[in-house]
Protein backbone atom coordinates (compact mmCIF):
# COMPACT_ATOMS: atom_id res chain seq x y z
CA UNK A 1 0.00 0.00 0.00
CA UNK A 2 1.12 3.52 -0.96
CA UNK A 3 0.23 6.48 0.63
CA UNK A 4 2.95 9.31 0.50
CA UNK A 5 1.45 10.66 4.40
CA UNK A 6 2.57 7.36 5.74
CA UNK A 7 5.45 8.18 8.36
CA UNK A 8 7.13 4.96 9.73
CA UNK A 9 9.11 4.79 13.42
CA UNK A 10 11.39 2.70 14.14
CA UNK A 11 11.56 1.50 17.98
CA UNK A 12 14.29 -0.55 18.23
CA UNK A 13 16.70 0.24 20.66
CA UNK A 14 13.92 2.23 22.44
CA UNK A 15 11.50 -0.99 23.06
CA UNK A 16 14.60 -3.24 22.28
CA UNK A 17 16.09 -1.82 25.76
CA UNK A 18 13.59 -3.49 27.64
CA UNK A 19 14.83 -6.76 27.59
CA UNK A 20 19.26 -6.12 28.47
CA UNK A 21 18.28 -2.45 30.68
CA UNK A 22 19.08 0.09 28.02
CA UNK A 23 22.48 -1.74 27.63
CA UNK A 24 23.25 -1.46 24.06
CA UNK A 25 26.92 -0.60 23.35
CA UNK A 26 27.77 2.36 20.92
CA UNK A 27 28.37 0.12 17.91
CA UNK A 28 25.10 -1.61 17.89
CA UNK A 29 22.79 1.39 18.32
CA UNK A 30 25.38 3.03 15.17
CA UNK A 31 24.79 -0.13 13.11
CA UNK A 32 20.45 0.73 13.53
CA UNK A 33 20.94 4.08 12.96
CA UNK A 34 22.93 3.71 9.85
CA UNK A 35 20.77 0.99 8.58
CA UNK A 36 17.35 3.07 8.81
CA UNK A 37 18.98 6.28 7.17
CA UNK A 38 19.80 4.03 4.84
CA UNK A 39 17.08 2.47 4.42
CA UNK A 40 14.72 5.57 4.21
CA UNK A 41 12.89 5.22 7.62
CA UNK A 42 11.61 8.17 8.69
CA UNK A 43 12.36 8.35 12.79
CA UNK A 44 14.42 6.14 15.22
CA UNK A 45 13.70 6.19 18.52
CA UNK A 46 16.50 6.14 20.49
CA UNK A 47 15.56 5.78 23.62
CA UNK A 48 14.13 6.95 26.58
CA UNK A 49 14.44 10.20 29.35
CA UNK A 50 14.14 8.43 32.05
CA UNK A 51 14.64 10.04 35.56
CA UNK A 52 17.91 9.25 37.07
CA UNK A 53 15.93 9.65 40.34
CA UNK A 54 13.81 6.74 39.79
CA UNK A 55 16.24 4.54 37.64
CA UNK A 56 19.75 3.95 38.61
CA UNK A 57 22.82 4.69 35.66
CA UNK A 58 24.64 1.98 37.47
CA UNK A 59 22.15 -0.40 36.59
CA UNK A 60 20.54 1.05 33.46
CA UNK A 61 22.67 1.62 30.52
CA UNK A 62 22.96 4.77 28.93
CA UNK A 63 19.81 4.54 26.34
CA UNK A 64 17.55 4.93 29.69
CA UNK A 65 18.39 8.76 29.69
CA UNK A 66 19.59 9.54 26.32
CA UNK A 67 22.14 12.44 26.98
CA UNK A 68 23.10 14.47 24.40
CA UNK A 69 26.53 13.54 24.20
CA UNK A 70 25.91 10.32 23.98
CA UNK A 71 23.52 10.66 21.11
CA UNK A 72 25.81 12.78 18.51
CA UNK A 73 28.44 10.55 19.42
CA UNK A 74 26.17 8.34 17.58
CA UNK A 75 24.76 10.35 14.91
CA UNK A 76 27.86 12.46 14.02
CA UNK A 77 27.61 14.71 11.50
CA UNK A 78 25.81 12.13 9.30
CA UNK A 79 23.40 14.73 7.55
CA UNK A 80 21.13 12.04 7.46
CA UNK A 81 17.24 12.73 7.17
CA UNK A 82 16.56 10.06 9.73
CA UNK A 83 14.46 11.98 12.45
CA UNK A 84 15.28 10.88 16.35
CA UNK A 85 13.12 10.53 19.27
CA UNK A 86 13.17 9.28 22.99
CA UNK A 87 10.22 8.57 24.91
CA UNK A 88 9.50 9.70 28.20
CA UNK A 89 6.87 7.77 30.65
CA UNK A 90 3.95 10.28 32.67
CA UNK A 91 5.75 9.87 36.55
CA UNK A 92 8.99 8.43 35.42
CA UNK A 93 10.62 12.06 33.68
CA UNK A 94 12.38 15.04 35.19
CA UNK A 95 11.34 16.16 31.69
CA UNK A 96 11.66 19.86 33.08
CA UNK A 97 14.92 19.69 33.13
CA UNK A 98 16.21 16.79 31.33
CA UNK A 99 14.80 17.64 27.68
CA UNK A 100 16.56 20.76 26.71
CA UNK A 101 15.05 22.98 24.11
CA UNK A 102 15.05 21.49 20.53
CA UNK A 103 17.89 24.32 19.37
CA UNK A 104 20.16 22.70 22.05
CA UNK A 105 19.30 18.74 21.18
CA UNK A 106 19.52 16.30 18.49
CA UNK A 107 16.26 15.13 18.99
CA UNK A 108 12.86 15.89 16.64
CA UNK A 109 10.29 14.20 18.77
CA UNK A 110 9.47 13.58 22.39
CA UNK A 111 6.95 11.28 22.34
CA UNK A 112 4.99 10.80 25.45
CA UNK A 113 3.81 7.23 27.34
CA UNK A 114 0.87 7.44 29.03
CA UNK A 115 -2.17 5.15 31.08
CA UNK A 116 -5.29 6.94 30.51
CA UNK A 117 -6.09 7.96 33.93
CA UNK A 118 -3.03 10.03 33.60
CA UNK A 119 -3.34 11.87 30.42
CA UNK A 120 -3.64 15.42 31.80
CA UNK A 121 -0.39 14.95 33.11
CA UNK A 122 0.51 13.33 29.41
CA UNK A 123 -1.06 17.15 28.08
CA UNK A 124 1.06 18.85 30.65
CA UNK A 125 4.39 17.08 29.19
CA UNK A 126 3.36 18.00 25.73
CA UNK A 127 3.16 21.64 26.02
CA UNK A 128 6.77 21.79 27.64
CA UNK A 129 8.08 19.81 24.51
CA UNK A 130 6.21 21.83 22.15
CA UNK A 131 7.05 24.78 23.55
CA UNK A 132 10.67 23.85 23.46
CA UNK A 133 10.02 23.07 19.73
CA UNK A 134 9.67 19.81 19.11
CA UNK A 135 7.34 17.11 17.61
CA UNK A 136 5.04 14.98 19.69
CA UNK A 137 2.78 12.23 19.93
CA UNK A 138 0.99 10.51 22.87
CA UNK A 139 0.98 7.02 23.03
CA UNK A 140 -1.90 5.86 25.15
CA UNK A 141 -0.86 2.59 26.94
CA UNK A 142 -2.62 -0.67 27.74
CA UNK A 143 -5.69 0.48 25.57
CA UNK A 144 -7.02 -2.81 25.82
CA UNK A 145 -7.91 -3.07 29.09
CA UNK A 146 -10.03 0.82 29.53
CA UNK A 147 -13.05 1.59 29.02
CA UNK A 148 -14.88 3.19 26.13
CA UNK A 149 -16.30 6.10 28.54
CA UNK A 150 -12.58 6.55 29.73
CA UNK A 151 -10.97 6.15 26.24
CA UNK A 152 -13.76 8.54 24.69
CA UNK A 153 -12.87 11.39 27.46
CA UNK A 154 -9.24 10.87 27.00
CA UNK A 155 -9.07 10.98 23.11
CA UNK A 156 -11.51 14.07 23.88
CA UNK A 157 -8.55 15.94 26.23
CA UNK A 158 -5.83 14.84 23.41
CA UNK A 159 -7.54 16.34 20.51
CA UNK A 160 -7.83 20.11 22.06
CA UNK A 161 -3.81 20.02 23.00
CA UNK A 162 -0.92 20.42 21.33
CA UNK A 163 -0.11 16.71 20.34
CA UNK A 164 0.24 15.90 16.67
CA UNK A 165 -0.11 12.30 16.89
CA UNK A 166 -1.96 10.27 18.92
CA UNK A 167 -1.18 6.37 18.98
CA UNK A 168 -3.29 3.36 19.61
CA UNK A 169 -0.91 1.24 21.55
CA UNK A 170 -1.50 -2.84 21.98
CA UNK A 171 0.66 -3.09 24.87
CA UNK A 172 -0.54 -6.83 25.71
CA UNK A 173 -0.34 -8.01 22.36
CA UNK A 174 -4.23 -8.91 22.56
CA UNK A 175 -6.70 -6.88 20.22
CA UNK A 176 -7.64 -8.20 17.07
CA UNK A 177 -8.11 -7.14 13.56
CA UNK A 178 -11.78 -6.05 14.50
CA UNK A 179 -10.93 -4.40 17.46
CA UNK A 180 -8.21 -2.51 15.97
CA UNK A 181 -10.21 -1.26 13.10
CA UNK A 182 -13.07 0.07 15.83
CA UNK A 183 -10.31 1.63 17.73
CA UNK A 184 -8.48 3.69 14.92
CA UNK A 185 -11.69 4.87 13.64
CA UNK A 186 -12.29 6.06 17.04
CA UNK A 187 -9.15 8.08 17.28
CA UNK A 188 -9.84 9.32 13.51
CA UNK A 189 -13.52 10.72 14.58
CA UNK A 190 -11.38 12.06 17.69
CA UNK A 191 -9.28 14.27 15.95
CA UNK A 192 -11.07 14.71 12.81
CA UNK A 193 -10.74 18.29 11.84
CA UNK A 194 -7.75 19.38 13.77
CA UNK A 195 -4.56 18.16 11.85
CA UNK A 196 -3.59 15.53 13.87
CA UNK A 197 -2.74 12.48 12.85
CA UNK A 198 -2.76 8.33 14.83
CA UNK A 199 -0.41 6.22 14.67
CA UNK A 200 -0.18 2.26 15.69
CA UNK A 201 2.52 0.45 18.14
CA UNK A 202 1.82 -3.39 17.95
CA UNK A 203 3.09 -6.30 20.17
CA UNK A 204 3.61 -9.82 18.65
CA UNK A 205 1.82 -11.79 21.30
CA UNK A 206 -0.35 -13.77 19.17
CA UNK A 207 1.61 -13.19 16.12
CA UNK A 208 -0.85 -10.27 14.82
CA UNK A 209 1.64 -7.05 15.30
CA UNK A 210 2.38 -7.12 11.42
CA UNK A 211 -0.78 -7.84 10.85
CA UNK A 212 -2.85 -5.65 12.97
CA UNK A 213 -0.67 -2.63 11.71
CA UNK A 214 -1.54 -3.90 7.87
CA UNK A 215 -5.44 -3.23 9.29
CA UNK A 216 -4.80 0.10 11.14
CA UNK A 217 -3.22 1.32 7.87
CA UNK A 218 -6.28 0.20 5.61
CA UNK A 219 -8.85 1.88 8.37
CA UNK A 220 -6.33 5.04 8.20
CA UNK A 221 -3.57 5.31 10.63
CA UNK A 222 -0.67 7.56 9.53
CA UNK A 223 2.07 6.86 11.77
CA UNK A 224 3.79 3.53 12.47
CA UNK A 225 5.79 1.80 14.71
CA UNK A 226 7.94 -1.20 14.27
CA UNK A 227 11.55 -2.35 14.84
CA UNK A 228 14.12 -4.49 13.22
CA UNK A 229 13.60 -8.55 13.59
CA UNK A 230 10.93 -7.84 15.52
CA UNK A 231 12.72 -7.08 18.66
CA UNK A 232 11.27 -5.66 21.70
CA UNK A 233 10.01 -6.99 25.36
CA UNK A 234 8.71 -10.11 25.13
CA UNK A 235 6.82 -11.13 21.86
CA UNK A 236 8.37 -8.49 20.39
CA UNK A 237 7.15 -5.39 18.20
CA UNK A 238 6.12 -5.53 14.03
CA UNK A 239 8.95 -6.45 12.32
CA UNK A 240 10.64 -3.22 10.13
CA UNK A 241 11.36 -5.48 7.41
CA UNK A 242 7.70 -6.88 6.78
CA UNK A 243 6.10 -3.41 6.96
CA UNK A 244 9.15 -1.53 4.57
CA UNK A 245 8.05 -4.95 2.05
CA UNK A 246 3.99 -4.17 2.54
CA UNK A 247 4.37 -0.43 2.27
CA UNK A 248 5.87 -0.03 -1.41
CA UNK A 249 6.87 2.97 -0.85
CA UNK A 250 10.33 3.32 -3.50
CA UNK A 251 11.48 5.83 -0.45
CA UNK A 252 12.06 2.67 1.30
CA UNK A 253 15.06 0.26 1.05
CA UNK A 254 14.67 -2.98 2.20
CA UNK A 255 18.72 -4.52 1.92
CA UNK A 256 20.34 -2.25 4.31
CA UNK A 257 17.67 -3.76 7.21
CA UNK A 258 18.46 -7.14 5.73
CA UNK A 259 22.07 -6.31 6.11
CA UNK A 260 21.55 -5.89 9.70
CA UNK A 261 19.54 -8.48 10.51
CA UNK A 262 22.21 -10.44 8.85
CA UNK A 263 25.14 -8.96 10.51
CA UNK A 264 24.02 -7.87 13.72
CA UNK A 265 20.13 -8.88 14.88
CA UNK A 266 21.00 -12.65 14.17
CA UNK A 267 24.26 -13.21 16.56
CA UNK A 268 22.01 -10.68 19.10
CA UNK A 269 19.43 -13.74 19.46
CA UNK A 270 21.91 -15.75 20.88
CA UNK A 271 22.35 -13.42 23.90
CA UNK A 272 18.97 -12.25 24.44
CA UNK A 273 15.59 -13.23 23.38
CA UNK A 274 12.57 -12.35 22.22
CA UNK A 275 9.59 -13.02 20.00
CA UNK A 276 7.04 -15.22 19.72
CA UNK A 277 6.55 -18.26 22.14
CA UNK A 278 3.73 -20.02 24.06
CA UNK A 279 3.66 -17.93 27.84
CA UNK A 280 3.84 -14.87 25.56
CA UNK A 281 0.83 -15.87 23.73
CA UNK A 282 -1.09 -16.66 26.76
CA UNK A 283 -0.69 -13.28 28.31
CA UNK A 284 -2.14 -11.99 24.86
CA UNK A 285 -5.08 -14.73 24.93
CA UNK A 286 -5.75 -13.24 28.21
CA UNK A 287 -5.31 -9.59 28.00
CA UNK A 288 -2.78 -9.72 30.54
CA UNK A 289 0.87 -7.98 31.02
CA UNK A 290 3.39 -10.38 29.81
CA UNK A 291 5.76 -9.26 33.05
CA UNK A 292 4.34 -13.13 33.88
CA UNK A 293 5.99 -14.25 30.94
CA UNK A 294 8.96 -12.35 31.31
CA UNK A 295 9.46 -13.63 34.74
CA UNK A 296 8.12 -17.54 33.83
CA UNK A 297 11.48 -16.47 31.08
CA UNK A 298 13.57 -15.56 33.50
CA UNK A 299 13.42 -18.47 35.67
CA UNK A 300 13.81 -22.58 36.00
CA UNK A 301 10.75 -23.91 35.26
CA UNK A 302 11.02 -21.58 31.39
CA UNK A 303 9.29 -23.86 29.40
CA UNK A 304 6.49 -25.30 32.05
CA UNK A 305 3.75 -24.06 29.61
CA UNK A 306 0.65 -25.96 31.45
CA UNK A 307 1.56 -24.68 34.70
CA UNK A 308 1.60 -21.23 33.23
CA UNK A 309 -1.75 -22.12 31.47
CA UNK A 310 -3.37 -22.78 34.47
CA UNK A 311 -1.88 -19.86 36.42
CA UNK A 312 -3.36 -17.81 33.54
CA UNK A 313 -6.97 -19.36 33.66
CA UNK A 314 -6.62 -18.84 37.96
CA UNK A 315 -5.90 -15.55 37.63
CA UNK A 316 -8.79 -14.74 35.37
CA UNK A 317 -10.94 -16.75 37.38
CA UNK A 318 -9.87 -14.66 40.43
CA UNK A 319 -9.96 -11.36 38.51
Amino acid sequence: MFRPQIKVLDCTVRDGGLINEHLFEDSFVKSVYDALAAAGIDYMEIGYKGSKKLFSPTRFGRWKFCEEDDIRRIVGDSGSSLKLSAMADVGKSDYHEDILPKSQSALDMIRIATYVKEVDKAIDMVKDAHDKGYETTVNIMAVSTVLDFDLNEALEDLAASEVETIYLVDSFGSLYSEQIQYMVKKYLKAVEGTGKQVGIHTHNNQQLAYANTIEAIIAGANRLDATIYGIGRGAGNCPLELLIGFLKNPKFNLRPVLEAIQTTFVPLTEKIEWGYLIPYALTGMFNQHPRSAIALRAGDDRDNYLKFYDEQVSRVDIG
